[in-house]
């Protein structure tokens, strides 16, 4: 095996990749800039999901009683994750791979599992607690059997593993404190070339805010992210009613998926169906388009152990933010950001009210923002840090 040559990776995804949200974009993003360095990456994953020029993707068979699933935690995912591993299987057979990059804990815990039979090194990719997702999906109680099960079970998947890659250090913090292996670290990155302010036209930008009944001049407080009651769409709905007789003319652009429809209910029982808008899912290619209509992005995210992808694509849009005080969205934003303690409405309100007031000072952050997501989180320096250690993992499988 020489130093330098093209690697073979197989990017195990247990999810329904492509959709477009933070995790998947991450995966995406990963592959892409392994590509460029000359590497053959290799996405196994779920049956749904989009297609992408240039990736190759292989999927699993779906299951006959369940074939249309929403995101999130669900019992049918011990089928999917079960078909998975039997897809990896046979493709291992047929397929010579040097590394098995494993994303979330199921992605770990099948990669560990199968790739010990094939002889392939796995690698995890850290984005958050898989017992915390479920928690805040409200899948398993806190404080019981169950939850007490799956962090046994996250220890597990970790373990099988050689490295483990974390988007954020403070993730990195108790992953150190209880495994012996290399925990690296591999902040989120964005494309700085692709998501930029300037890729709409003012007269452009006003059309498209018209279609949502917004005047050019209205200030617009705009989300994008995966509709779920982790991400705090609900503290959204709940800001807009605190703010709106202080700010008649603020509107509100809740961008993503799934439930639009039942969030488009909670607005209308909080009073503010009238300025909020919920216009769906974003294909990821217009996504830096629809961040344009937006002055002000709002990161309310309630989950302490996951990452914020989301906040590179608002720094880079030069978008001011206001995001709920979690340890990842402090790491990503340090002073770029406006921060309001978590679950706290009012703060959040109070910090969305202080950009307002001052657009001056509201500009200026995002310019600094725009600066960091340049200097900071490119995707390159990234995949450079995976081939390393890729290699490194290798050569260790081949001492054992």
């Amino acid at each position: 095996m020489t130093d330098d040559r093209p690697l073979r990776i197989l990017s195990l995804a247990p999810t329904s990749f492509f959709n477009d949200y933070g995790c998947h974009v991450r995966i995406l993003e990963e592959a892409r800039a392994l590509q460029r360095r000359g590497h053959e990456v290799t996405v196994v994953t779920y049956f749904k999901g989009g297609d992408l020029a240039g990736l190759r993707i292989i999927r699993t068979n779906p299951t006959p009683w369940h074939a249309n699933y929403e995101v999130g935690s669900s019992r049918h995912k011990f089928a999917f994750d079960a078909l998975l591993a039997f897809r990896l299987a046979r493709v291992l057979a047929r397929n010579n791979f040097d590394v098995i990059h494993g994303h979330l804990h199921e992605g770990a815990l099948i990669g560990g599992v199968v790739g010990r039979l094939f002889g392939v090194p796995t690698v995890m990719d850290f984005q958050g607690s898989l017992t915390d997702e479920m928690l805040q999906h409200g899948f398993i109680r806190p404080d019981g059997l169950r939850e007490a099960f799956w962090h046994n079970v996250e220890r597990i998947a970790e373990r099988l593993t050689k490295t483990i890659f974390t988007s954020t250090g403070h993730a990195a913090v108790p992953l150190r404190a209880r495994h012996t292996m290399p925990i690296v670290e591999l902040q989120d990155g964005v494309s700085t070339t692709f998501v930029r302010p300037d890729v709409i036209s003012a007269a452009d930008r006003a059309v498209a805010r018209s279609r949502y009944g917004i005047t050019p001049d209205a200030p617009v407080v705009i989300f994008l992210g995966l509709l779920a009651a982790h991400q705090g769409i609900q503290n959204i709905i709940d800001t807009a009613a605190l703010l709106r007789k202080q700010n008649p003319a603020l509107r509100w652009l809740v961008l993503g998926y799934p439930a639009a429809q039942m969030w488009r209910d909670r607005a209308i029982q909080a009073g503010v169906a009238d300025i909020m808008h919920f216009p769906g899912r974003v294909p990821y290619g217009d996504m830096p388009r629809m961040l344009a209509l937006g002055d002000i992005a709002v990161a309310p995210k309630l989950s302490l152990t996951e990452g914020s992808g989301k906040l590179l694509n608002y720094m880079a849009m030069a978008l001011p933010t206001v995001a709920f005080d979690t340890p990842a969205q402090r790491e990503i934003l340090e002073d770029c950001g406006i921060y309001a303690p978590v679950n706290d409405n009012i703060a959040l309100g109070a910090g969305i009210q202080t950009l307002l007031d001052d657009p001056a000072a509201a500009r200026e952050m995002g310019a600094r923002a725009r600066d960091r997501a340049d200097a900071k989180f490119g995707w390159d320096a990234a995949a450079i840090r995976m081939e390393t250690v890729y290699r490194r993992v290798m050569r260790q499988s081949v001492d054992n």
